[in-house]
C-alpha cells in the first residue's frame, strides 16, 4: 500500500515540477510558450492528409503509430501570411482534453523555467490573436507570449466532439 502512495507522491512531485516549464517556439519573428506538461511529442513536419470542408488553418490529419489526429497551423489561425514548410517546421503533439491534436509552427526553440515574477497579463489589444494570448513571459533575452491553449483550441474541440 505504501508503494502507491510513494508512486503517486513521485508523479504528483513530476507533474508539478513541469508547471514552471514552457516549450518555446516561433511563429514568423514572435516567440510563443505553452506548458509543457501540455506537449506529448514534437514531430518534424510529414505528410497531411487534406480534409474537405475545414477551416483553412485545419491542414488535415496525420497517422501517429496508428492513431489519426488532427493538424493544426498556428501560422494561419493567428492570421499570418503562410510560407512554405522547410526542416525547421514541426507539428507539436498536444493533449488537450484527452484528445490529441497537432500545431504545426514554424520552429521549435527550447524549454525553459519560468517564474511567476517572470509573467504578466498581455497587452490589451482588439486582434484575433491577442484573444489567443493567456500571458507575457518576460525572460533574459526575450519576451514569449504564451499560448491560451483553452481558447485557441475552444471551437475545434467543440466541434471535434459533436
Amino acid at each position: 500500500m505504501s508503494d502507491n502512495i510513494t508512486t503517486a507522491s513521485t508523479i504528483t512531485a513530476r507533474i508539478d515540477g513541469l508547471s514552471d516549464r514552457y516549450l518555446l517556439f516561433k511563429v514568423d519573428d514572435a516567440n510563443y510558450g505553452l506548458p509543457l506538461a501540455m506537449a506529448l511529442e514534437i514531430l518534424t513536419i510529414q505528410s497531411i492528409t487534406r480534409l474537405p470542408r475545414v477551416a483553412d488553418y485545419v491542414k488535415g490529419i496525420v497517422n501517429l503509430r496508428g492513431k489519426v489526429i488532427p493538424v493544426l497551423d498556428v501560422r494561419s489561425k493567428l492570421g499570418l501570411s503562410e510560407r512554405p514548410y522547410d526542416d525547421k517546421t514541426c507539428i507539436i503533439v498536444l493533449d488537450i482534453h484527452e484528445m490529441h491534436v497537432g500545431l504545426i509552427v514554424d520552429m521549435v526553440s527550447e524549454v525553459v523555467s519560468v517564474t511567476p515574477e517572470q509573467i504578466i497579463p498581455p497587452p490589451k489589444t482588439n486582434g484575433v490573436s491577442a484573444t489567443y494570448i493567456s500571458s507575457v513571459s518576460q525572460l533574459e533575452d526575450k519576451i514569449v507570449l504564451n499560448l491560451d491553449c483553452e481558447e485557441f483550441f475552444k471551437n475545434d474541440i467543440e466541434q471535434a466532439r459533436v
